[in-house]
């Protein structure tokens, strides 16, 4: 058995040699995923004090421990966000360690400057929810059980430090979401205020995506772009659509194509597939499949008929 083992590490050993690009052997600057993801569950504590940490907060504690959970998040990411500009931006690849700290303070400062901000949207998001939502019971269920306020407030959270510069980081935090809940939005979309995921499983919402205020969007549904075989060259290009206020997208909708925008007031219906703009107050739909009736002869009747459905 030792023998078989010796082997198999020399072959790991030499695949190592092979493929240098997918190993990190050395470097010991690399961004730490579980480190990343413990800022954002502290961030999570911050946004919503009370209802996700494991301590009962007080009026006479609350400044203590928010403090203590702000510094915390802020020496977390000052030491991701320098990894990450060394290895990943190019004018900071050859800086000197304190030009690099000095960077990383300026986005962290900016970053946490922001949270007000993140929360003042997020209390129109849980608005929307629970004003749009019938089943909601309460806000607080909203907050506590809602995978599309999650997925909204990491969102909210990642595209501060995106628009501030920072690589990596935001995509490790958009993309545990997406694990976590099903809905996948890149920390580029631009999110309005009162944002409503319904159900949200499968949601996809591209980089360039732009969302207006008061969009309420279904489960399934795509905000893509039309084609994506350009590769590393559409970099940067505005790829996928812009959704003005009030808008409803029904399950299953896509709409793809950076030229394409919906106008306000627009209600998508299910299924619907589009590749061009839609002016405001207009009602799209796919059409619905016929339906057609069939008797089912291998069924034995006891209380009357039974028919099965095909579509």
């Amino acid at each position: 058995m030792s023998h078989k083992i010796d082997d198999l590490l020399e072959a790991v050993l030499e695949s190592y040699s092979l493929h240098p690009h997918i190993g990190k052997i050395g470097e010991t600057q690399f961004p730490k995923r579980e480190r990343i993801l413990e800022a954002l569950k502290k961030l999570q504590y911050v946004i919503f004090p009370g209802f996700f940490d494991q301590k009962e907060l007080r009026s006479d504690n609350i400044r203590f421990y928010t403090g203590q959970l702000l510094e915390e998040i802020r020496e977390t990411l000052l030491e991701q966000v320098a990894k990450t500009l060394h290895l990943f931006k190019e004018e900071y690849r050859q800086a000197t360690d304190e030009e690099v700290q000095k960077r990383s303070e300026e986005i962290v400062e900016a970053f946490l400057g922001a949270i007000p901000k993140i929360r003042e949207y997020l209390a129109t998001d849980i608005e929307a929810a629970y004003e749009g939502d019938p089943a909601a019971f309460s806000r607080d269920e909203v907050i506590s059980s809602y995978p599309g306020i999650y997925a909204t407030m990491v969102n909210r959270i990642a595209h501060e430090l995106y628009e501030l510069g920072v690589p990596l980081i935001p995509r490790v935090m958009t993309e545990h979401a997406h694990s976590v809940t099903g809905i996948d939005i890149h920390p580029g979309a631009k999110l309005g205020r009162y944002f409503f995921i319904d159900h949200g499983t499968g949601i996809v919402i591209g980089e360039t995506a732009e969302i207006g205020e008061h969009a309420k969007i279904y489960q399934g549904v795509t905000l893509g772009a039309l084609s994506t075989r350009g590769g590393q060259q559409l970099k940067g290009q505005k790829r996928h659509p812009t959704v003005e206020d009030d808008v409803t997208i029904y399950s299953g909708a896509s709409i793809l194509g950076g030229e394409t925008l919906i106008g306000g007031g627009v209600v998508i219906g299910g299924n619907a597939f589009v590749t061009k703009s839609v002016p405001e107050q207009t009602r799209v739909s796919a059409k619905m499949p016929e339906l057609q009736f069939k008797r089912n002869e291998n069924v034995e009747f006891q209380n009357g008929e039974f028919l099965t459905y095909e579509i």
